[in-house]
């Protein structure tokens, strides 16, 4: 019997609707394709008890709350003390997902930028990594991330990177964890696979986005924590490494930024 490599989703919504009628056989699946762990990200604060509930349920699962950089301007404003305070739960390990987002919500901006100002003051607080969801935004994604940083240091990761090698590097400067999703696997993704080839291999993270950015063979399908186990094998390739070997050193990484979640 072929022992599978054991695996850390870092990013997933179970919360979503799409797993709202199999969330056990979703977990189950996962655990079956070697994903022994899985953080779910809350998007919104207000739902912060069905996805706190999700990882009192299940012992694979961790989770994390942030109010999303598309929904700044729809959700009242986190305050840090709330963020904090989120943080005293044994299973929470994240401060996030924050970040920018002008592709379909430029308008808000500056309300965006005050919203991941916030969550960048929790993440200082409680060393609990930084979340970031970036697009179309990487010049002021650069230097907000580093004038913050220069205030106080803050763990970090960039979660599903596709943007510039610019931003890779601004980030990598600070620190900072690259997380590799299905878009890393998708056919006409060779420029971003080549960013992620010139990243320290001790910097990064795998993840689904789930039920987002199926990786091939399921793209344009629901995608699901166990699928994670697709995008690393993609990713090993990349690496030139064979999947055992990327998995654990993922799984040393994962364990490296998110302290809590290994203890």
């Amino acid at each position: 019997m072929t022992t599978l490599p054991r695996l850390t989703d870092s990013h997933c919504h179970l919360d979503f609707p799409d797993f709202a009628d199999e969330l056990p056989e979703v977990i189950a699946r996962a655990a079956a394709a070697g994903v022994h762990r899985m953080v779910t990200i809350c998007t919104r604060l207000r739902q912060a008890d069905r996805v706190r509930a999700i990882a009192e349920d299940h012992a694979s699962v961790y989770w994390a709350a942030g109010t999303h950089p598309m929904s700044a301007a729809e959700e009242p404003l986190a305050t840090v003390a709330e963020l904090v305070a989120l943080a005293e739960h044994p299973k929470f390990v994240g401060i996030g997902e924050t970040g920018l987002d002008y592709h379909y919500t430029a308008e808000s901006a500056a309300i965006q930028q005050e919203s991941l100002r916030l969550h960048i003051e929790a993440a200082r607080i409680t060393q609990l990594p930084l979340i970031i969801h970036a697009r179309a935004a990487d010049d002021d994604m650069a230097r907000i991330l580093t004038e913050e940083f220069r205030a106080g240091a803050y763990p970090c990761v960039m979660h599903c990177f596709s943007s510039s090698r610019a931003l890779a590097e601004a980030a990598l400067d600070l620190g900072f964890y690259l997380s590799m999703s299905g878009i890393t696997a998708f056919p006409k993704s060779g420029e971003l696979r080549e960013i992620f080839r010139d990243v320290p291999r001790d910097r990064i993270l795998v993840e689904t986005d789930s039920p987002y950015l199926a990786p091939p063979p399921h793209r344009g399908k629901r995608n699901e924590p166990a699928y994670v186990a697709k995008t690393a094998a993609n990713a090993a390739e990349t690496f030139e490494m064979d999947l055992a070997e990327f998995a654990e050193l993922t799984e040393a990484n994962f364990a490296r930024l998110f302290t809590k979640a290994a203890a």
